[in-house]
């Protein structure tokens, strides 16, 4: 069972003023989550082929949604296309395409990922010979382990900028 998702994110809705694009570009829609369509009766969801979808074309939906709260199963990967079906709605931006990728290749869409973030495989930086092992805080910046990096990088360069004055 996938992901739910309200299209247009929890402060938006299928609506004029919501921007489904930036919406659409931050997910990722798998195989097994479901869209959820909120709307007034002023608007209808149609889902569409790309050439309707691309001409904002109503007269051959391949499929119709018009009770206000529409959820749609998304079953198989590969593209899907939405519109509003009100005179002027998809042309004003009131569409929405929706990429579906198979369960195997998704990443996990900030709505279903309900685990912590996978540690960083980098090697840790290397000790350039002023370890941070017992320093106080004071010695160096708050940055954490690229702060101190960025620290003995900083001490490496103004050493090697001495090295060179001498000669």
């Amino acid at each position: 069972m996938g992901a739910t998702l309200t299209v247009g994110g929890s402060g938006g809705g299928w609506d004029q003023t919501t921007d489904l694009a930036t919406w659409a570009s931050g997910q990722t829609f798998t195989v097994g989550d479901s869209l959820v369509f909120q709307y007034s009766s002023l608007h209808d969801v149609m889902e569409v082929t790309n050439a309707d979808y691309n001409a904002c074309q109503t007269s051959s939906p391949l499929k119709t949604y018009n009770d206000g709260k529409s959820t749609v199963t998304l079953s198989s990967p590969g593209k899907r296309y939405f519109i509003c079906g009100t005179a002027g709605h998809c042309s004003g931006g009131m569409k929405l395409e929706v990429n579906t990728v198979s369960a195997a290749t998704a990443t996990p869409t900030p709505s279903s990922a309900n685990s912590s973030p996978p540690k960083s495989e980098s090697p840790p930086a290397a000790d350039l010979g002023h370890g941070s092992s017992g320093s106080s805080p004071s010695q160096h910046s708050s940055g954490g382990r690229a702060g101190d990096f960025m620290a003995k990088i900083a001490i490496g360069s103004g050493l090697a900028m001495m090295m060179v004055l001498a000669l």
